[in-house]
Order: C-alpha cells, then structure tokens, then sequence
C-alpha cells in the first residue's frame, strides 16, 4: 500500500469513526426534535465550522492568482456538484432518521451499511470497473455486519424499507462525491453540500414539524456534536478521503462505522458485546485488509 492510499484510507477510517461515536448523539437529539429540524440546523452548524477555515485558507493563498476562465469553470462545477451532494446527503439523511424511528438499532445499521453493495453494483452502469478480490471483501463484510448488527430474525418492515432506500441514497452520494472530488476542492465541495441540505432540511421543518426553540436548546449538546463532528468534520473529510479511492474500497472502510459504533457502546456505555458481534467485527476487519491489499503487478 503506497503513502497516498494509506492516507486516505486511514482519513477514512476517521471519518467512520466519528460517525460511529456520533450515532449516539443522533438518537438523544431524536428525543427532543424532529427528524427535519434535527438535520437542519446540523448542516448549517457544519457550514460555521467549515467557514472559518475556508476563510484562513484564502487568506493564505490569495497571492496564488488562478486563471480566469478556470475559475469561472471550477466555481460552476462547485456548485453544480454541492447542490448533487447536499440533495443526495438531505434525502439519506432523512429515510435514515425517520426509518430508525421505525425499526431497531441493529437492522438500521444492517440496511444502511448496504451501500458497500450497491455502490460496487451502481458503479457497474458508470463503467467503473470491481475486480474479484473487491467482491469478495464485499461479500464478507456484509456477513460480518450481519452477525455484528442482525441480532434477532430478519424480516423487512416499512422501517427497513426507509433505510433501504436510505442506504440507495447514500450509495449515490458515494458516486457523487467521486466524480467531483478530484475536480474541485473538497471542503467547499462539503460546504456547498451542507448549504444544500441545511437549507432543504430547514424549509421542511418549517412546512412539516412545529420547531420549538426550548427544546432545540435542551438538545444542544447532541446537534452541536452531530454538527461540527459527524457534519462539519466527519463528512468533509469523506470527500477528502474519497479523492483517488475506488469508491467500492472508500464504502468497505466507511462502513466500519457499524463496528466502530458497537466497540463505542462497550467502552462509553459499558454495553456488553456477545461472541456473535465480536466475531462480526473481526470479519468486517479482515474484509477491509483484504480489499486494501496490492493488486499483483503484472509483467
């Protein structure tokens, strides 16, 4: 693995390992607020937290003068590709919070982490091509997030079909992210994107929820964390991380955030883990390994 892959990689596994910690947050701040007002406000605390920087940036590369034209070229296609973004990351957004509502813990994490298959096969028709050891870690993360996640029978509901659909739409947002990240810069690329789905989050908590500014602030704590953490840090670097990754490898790494989040619960809130999860974790790990391995070069 050359320095480049690991780097990614590893800004990768940070990014699901925030997002991981931060699924605790998402379900006290349920407790307070609706779906649409929770995600609203979420996004646009990742734009302040992402301002700032783009700001000092600026700042210190205003002398670096770009070409006209380029300019003109690459301000289009930030936009077009956060607009692409931040309505691929609303609707996820959204299918995921009212589907957990509908369904247990496990199974939401189950369906959502599909995307590590979906990706792969909605890559298929972009021409981009998975060769055999991919599907093969594929298929063995998905058994390991099966015993990690899948406690009790199977049987699909109308919440799991909400994650279903969730987990379709966070596909997407993968492809999106690959195709623009290597054509714009990454952390404006975030900040358009949360732009996008604070400002469709907000107007659908206005239309469809009664936002009640008490208990906003009695979840503070939970929106400030999903916010600058799992938004405005977390989702960021996902763009970052993504640029120069197959996507189907970016989703088997992200997808660690299932893993993560139970190796959170026994260690923040002493949950006990059975056999069963751990030996999920250990496959979903060996799963990971073996996509990153070196393709054998040939002569």
């Amino acid at each position: 693995m050359n320095r480049f892959v690991l780097r990614q990689s590893l800004l990768l596994l940070l990014c699901a390992t925030i997002w991981g910690v931060a699924f605790v947050a998402q379900s006290v701040g349920m407790d307070y607020v609706g779906p649409f007002t929770f995600n609203g406000i979420r996004s646009f605390i990742g734009v302040a937290v992402l301002l700032p920087y783009i700001k000092i940036t600026d700042k210190l590369h205003s002398k670096k003068a770009l070409d006209g034209g380029n300019q003109k070229s690459d301000k289009k296609t930030l936009i077009i590709g956060g607009i692409c973004c931040g309505i691929a990351l609303f609707v996820a957004s959204t299918f995921q919070q009212f589907g957990v509502k509908y369904t247990t813990v496990g199974k939401a994490g189950f369906i959502t982490a599909m995307y590590i298959i979906l990706v792969p096969i909605l890559g298929i028709f972009l021409k981009k091509k998975v060769g055999i050891r991919i599907w093969i870690s594929v298929l063995i993360a998905v058994a390991g997030l099966y015993l990690l996640c899948m406690t009790e029978g199977f049987r699909l509901e109308m919440g799991d079909a909400l994650v279903l659909i969730c987990a379709l739409c966070f596909s997407i947002h993968i492809l999106v992210i690959d195709h623009f990240s290597p054509l714009v810069d990454g952390v404006r690329l975030s900040c358009v994107q949360f732009v996008v789905a604070g400002t469709l989050g907000c107007l659908c908590m206005f239309l469809f929820e009664n936002p009640d500014i008490t208990l906003i602030l009695q979840a503070w704590k939970p929106i400030l964390y999903a916010g600058a953490m799992s938004s405005g840090v977390a989702y960021t670097l996902q763009i970052v991380g993504q640029k120069g990754m197959n996507p189907t490898v970016a989703s088997l790494i992200m997808s660690l955030e299932s893993v993560i989040s139970a190796i959170a619960g026994f260690i923040l809130l002493k949950q006990s883990m059975s056999l069963r999860e751990v030996m999920g974790c250990v496959i979903m790990f060996v799963a990971i390994i073996l996509a990153q391995l070196p393709e054998k070069s040939k002569n």
